[in-house]
């Protein structure tokens, strides 16, 4: 049991690491328009950012069961253990990899293909392909919705604003941004902090400690708090490439591109769907520089973006494998 004990006291270390860097990886996005178009401050953004991501950590636990029962059952895993580790390793190794880039990928995608990737070297039968199917699609379709939600909210503003002077309306806009800035850090909140919950539960379960995936109070607690944490750190390569590389926004552009992005994140939160908050902004920025001027979007980086997208899942997949394979 001390060997358990001590094992499993690892996990939840790298579970958290995982999340404080899952801060200020996937955090900067949230908070990269409005730092842009000077409607908050740095300082000011994050302060916000963290308070919101932990206000909406604390809220919900759907992602985490999902996180935690569909790729596999940890209550038939003899490995879980060793598999959550490997994981975690290779999660980790690839957010801080593409933060160090500076490229927005997805902490979702890095955490879903690692899970897979170690269960399907670890224990292959015990692989939920329905369940991991499910998964992905969600990540898939999000981004498509993202893009069409923030193209079409885009055009209902040029419409509305269209005879308006637009100095007045980016006025305006710049402090409507703060708000959707906080909705969008929440949202952000309630389900990408669920994923280490839902990790550190998987864990618990394995290990015998519990026999349900519901997420115990200091799990939420404590991923909330290393989560806004993170934040607190900022991410400032990433909110450099979010809020300056792919279009000139302005604020009612950040304020259409956050928007859409917070609700297409709540709705599949509200749904117990992991998506990536990653994937969403990026493609509700694309689809507002889109409505704007299509020829202003700078698509070369846009598709390197993308191409990190794509690989993120099988890279993370055999990093993780590798590492059961070499290790466990």
């Amino acid at each position: 049991m001390d060997t358990t004990l001590w094992v499993l006291g690892i996990v939840i270390f790298l579970a958290l690491a995982f999340d404080f860097i899952n801060g200020f990886h996937d955090t900067a996005n949230a908070i990269a328009t409005s730092v842009s178009t000077r409607a908050l401050t740095p300082r000011r953004a994050i302060i916000l950012a963290a308070s919101m991501n932990f206000v909406g950590a604390l809220m919900f636990t759907g992602v985490a069961k999902t996180i935690g029962g569909s790729v596999a059952d940890p209550t038939k895993l003899d490995n879980g253990i060793n598999i959550v580790i490997a994981t975690l390793i290779a999660a980790i190794a690839w957010n801080l990899i593409t933060w160090w880039f500076g490229l927005p990928s997805s902490s979702s995608h890095a955490l879903i293909g690692a899970l897979a990737g170690a269960v399907f070297i670890g224990e292959r039968s015990e692989l939920n392909w329905g369940g991991f199917t499910d998964i992905v699609k969600g990540l898939i379709l999000s981004p498509i919705i993202a893009f069409v939600i923030g193209y079409v909210v885009m055009m209902l503003l040029k419409w509305i604003f269209a005879k308006r002077s637009p100095h007045t309306v980016n006025k305006g806009f710049r402090t409507m941004q703060i708000f959707t800035a906080a909705l969008q850090s929440f949202t952000h909140g309630t389900n990408d902090a669920q994923k280490a919950m839902g990790i550190i539960t998987f864990a618990l379960v394995a290990a015998g400690l519990q026999d349900t995936m519901d997420v115990p109070l200091w799990v939420k607690i404590a991923a909330a708090t290393a989560m806004a944490a993170g934040t607190a750190v900022g991410g400032w390569k990433i909110i450099k490439t979010m809020g300056t590389k792919i279009f000139k926004i302005e604020p009612i552009n950040g304020f259409a591109a956050d928007f859409s992005a917070a609700s297409v994140i709540f709705g599949a939160t509200l749904l117990h769907l992991p998506v990536s908050t990653t994937h969403a902004i990026t493609s509700a920025i694309l689809g507002v520089g889109s409505a704007k001027r299509f020829k202003s979007v700078k698509w070369s980086l846009a598709g390197r973006i993308v191409v990190t997208w794509f690989i993120t899942i099988p890279i993370c997949g055999f990093l993780a494998g590798l590492i059961m394979w070499l290790f466990f």
